[in-house]
């Protein structure tokens, strides 16, 4: 599963290790969607800062590419291991759908890895346990 911050720098830029991320793990699996997840990232992208950069269609080619593959759960138990609290839906819907990995760029996740015994790794370091097998 994929993190907003991973989402935004996808979606700011294709040709990025974010894309290629992103990417990869839908032709090897399934990304995991919630609706606060998926409102939180097309919130994210709607932001005024980035509408010079994201045009309308772009924001949507982005959402699209997640939810074309995803698979749409509704975790049930609460977690609070995060330290900033509204992180904690990324890794309350990672265990709801049974996700080995965590893909993100953001510090307060990232610190976790490995959480619960799913890895938590910026897209760089996915893309490289990729190619040596590892995942």
């Amino acid at each position: 599963m994929v993190d907003a911050n991973t989402v935004v720098s996808a979606a700011l830029n294709p040709n990025g290790q974010p894309r290629r991320a992103i990417a990869a793990a839908r032709a090897r699996g399934t990304i995991a969607l919630s609706e606060l997840v998926y409102g939180e990232i097309a919130a994210v992208l709607a932001r005024p800062k980035f509408a010079r950069i994201l045009t309308d269609d772009r924001r949507h080619e982005i959402l699209e590419l997640l939810a074309a593959a995803a698979l749409w759960t509704e975790p049930k138990d609460k977690v609070e291991d995060c330290r900033d609290a509204k992180d904690n839906r990324y890794l309350e819907l990672a265990l709801a759908a049974g996700a080995t990995v965590i893909v993100s760029g953001d510090e307060d996740l990232l610190v976790l890895d490995p959480w619960r015994s799913i890895r938590v790794l910026r897209p760089a370091q996915f893309l490289e346990e990729l190619r040596n097998e590892r995942l």
